[in-house]
């Protein structure tokens, strides 16, 4: 005889996969509902997350046409059933859902009427974040502790869905924050310093137009130096804004595009020595990012502080791991200088991400005699 939750364990597996595929939450949790009403045998199912605020933030439905769910309006606020199952962590069956003192009626014109009932509440560590309802039970019938196993199995992989959801949600807002904070720096750093004085040059040159025509051309060659710079700063944070693609052209080419991108911008010489063969492998996305951002950030340094006339870019795979390296020819720097890294924040970030990939990073640099900056990492 077969054994009749294989379907349910199917279907448990099925989101399972689909968590852990990082599909979008409201994709996982509408083929929940979608299980839930077959498992069940309900001709209606849905699945509710509450907002705080009375309504709900999603309120995904299976067994209703698209014609039917757009006649009902809006999300249902939370009310009679609606809230009763958001409130209490313990499920409820009813052969008819109009016997429950909760019961309110159905406020659409066009909701479909509904007696046998399964409510299960969706329950994470920090309290209900959901529910299941399921309506209708397509034999006449009322559910029975069967359905509510099933469904309870699904509810617990709802929570994981909506946990996860969640913590994307938070990394990406920090991820966010993170770029904004940054892009704040610099344009503080960068752009806004030069804008104060384009704004100065341009108040010395309408002082000295009338009495010094003189000075007021220097000043005027001047203003056009500084504005011609903000441009450049400028263009090189919208760069920083729209990366080369990494899932489309690898690790190897967008180090290809990037150093060519910065070619054009800037009129700097780099030369590029990057051995193919370390994009290959599965699974080095996230290491890839943080290569590419240690790179873009040396070349970025390079050329904001250093006044390079040649750069190097090189990534190869030596005794098992990756070496990336990226030399100049400019200024250089004492690397020991007390203060150097409140106004290099860039050191710091390359060494924080050389230590996400278990790797070390090496500054070698010498005032008047250019930078080696050096990454060694795992070779995955």
């Amino acid at each position: 005889m077969a054994d009749p939750l294989n379907p349910a364990l199917r279907a448990v597996s099925d989101a399972v996969l689909a968590v852990a595929a990082q599909r979008s939450v409201e994709d996982v949790l509408q083929q929940l509902v979608d299980s839930a009403r077959e498992l069940a045998g309900a001709r209606y199912a849905a699945l509710g997350t509450p907002d705080g605020e009375g309504g709900f933030t999603r309120f995904l439905v299976a067994g209703m046409s698209d014609e039917l769910i757009a006649s009902l309006g809006p999300l249902p606020r939370r009310h009679g059933m609606l809230a009763a199952m958001i409130e209490t962590s313990e499920p409820y069956m009813t052969e008819d859902i109009h016997r429950h003192p909760r019961f309110r009626g159905w406020w659409p014109s066009r909701h479909p009427d509904m007696r046998s009932f399964l409510g299960v509440p969706i329950v994470a560590p920090e309290g209900v974040i959901g529910a299941f309802y399921l309506t209708e039970k397509e034999t006449g019938e009322a559910f029975d502790a069967a359905d509510q196993a099933v469904i309870e199995l699904l509810a617990a992989h709802a929570a994981i869905a909506i946990a996860n959801a969640g913590l994307y949600e938070r990394s990406r807002e920090l991820s966010m924050l993170e770029a904004r904070n940054r892009l704040a720096l610099e344009l503080h750093d960068a752009v806004s310093q030069k804008l104060f004085s384009l704004v100065l040059t341009a108040e010395a040159a309408g002082e000295q137009l009338a009495r010094d025509p003189d000075a007021a051309r220097a000043s005027l060659e001047r203003l056009r130096g500084l504005a011609g710079e903000a441009l450049e700063e400028l263009r090189s944070l919208i760069l920083e804004l729209r990366p080369p693609e990494l899932e489309r052209d690898g690790l190897c080419g967008a180090l290809r595009k990037h150093a060519e991108m910065l070619r054009r911008l800037h009129h700097v010489e780099i030369e590029v020595d990057i051995d193919d063969a370390v994009s290959a492998g599965a699974g080095s996305g996230a290491r890839d990012r943080e290569i590419l951002r240690v790179a873009q950030e040396a070349l970025q340094n390079a050329i904001r502080h250093a006044a390079p006339q040649r750069l190097g870019l090189r990534l190869a795979r030596h005794d098992g791991r990756l070496e990336l390296e990226v030399t100049d020819d400019g200024a250089g720097f004492d690397p020991a200088e007390p203060e150097l890294r409140s106004r290099r924040l860039g050191l710091t970030s390359m060494e924080e991400r050389a230590q996400r990939l278990g790797g070390t990073l090496s500054i070698r640099s010498v005032p008047g005699a250019g930078t080696t900056v050096r990454l060694e990492a795992p070779g995955g």
